[in-house]
């Protein structure tokens, strides 16, 4: 039996990213997202909502969106769903559902779509072939996915 945890979210950015080092030396950053969506009510009436979502990325991917990511730019993420529990100070145990990011694209780059023009839509490619920049946790060829990583040495 097969199961699949697979997240793919196109937003903008809410926040400066975080990075962090933890114990081991390696690198995370934190930040969120927001995506917008729009509906008719049953009244006729056009809705709009948004929702905001904590993105991780850890090792190389971590130091990239560091480097290059800041509030308002448009990124396209892919990652899994991961829960997080602990007890906090008060002894209440507390959750936090997150996106742990393994590819992203920065749409705001050099060749991409200006916001409002072709919003929600990948750029398309110029003459010159443009792709948009990418980074991913292959990008890093000493990235274990499968090193355990445990609550104490999370940051934040």
């Amino acid at each position: 039996m097969y199961s699949l945890n697979r997240v793919t979210l196109l937003g903008n950015l809410t926040r400066e990213p975080e990075v962090k080092q933890i114990p081991s030396g390696q690198s995370v950053c934190s930040f969120s997202i927001a995506t917008n969506r729009a509906w008719t009510g049953t009244d006729g009436q056009k809705q709009e909502a948004s929702d905001f979502h904590n993105i991780v990325a850890w090792g190389k991917l971590a130091e990239i969106c560091g480097q290059y990511l800041s509030k308002g730019k448009k990124i396209y993420v892919e990652g899994r769903l991961q829960t997080r529990d602990w007890e906090g100070t008060d002894g209440v145990k507390k959750y936090r559902t997150e996106i742990v990011a393994e590819n992203l694209i920065m749409l705001d780059g050099k060749g991409a779509a200006p916001s409002g023009e072709g919003a929600g839509s990948f750029p398309k490619p110029s003459a010159g072939g443009f792709t948009p920049p990418r980074a991913s946790m292959q990008d890093d060829p000493s990235a274990n996915p499968d090193q355990e990583i445990r609550i104490e040495d999370i940051p934040f």
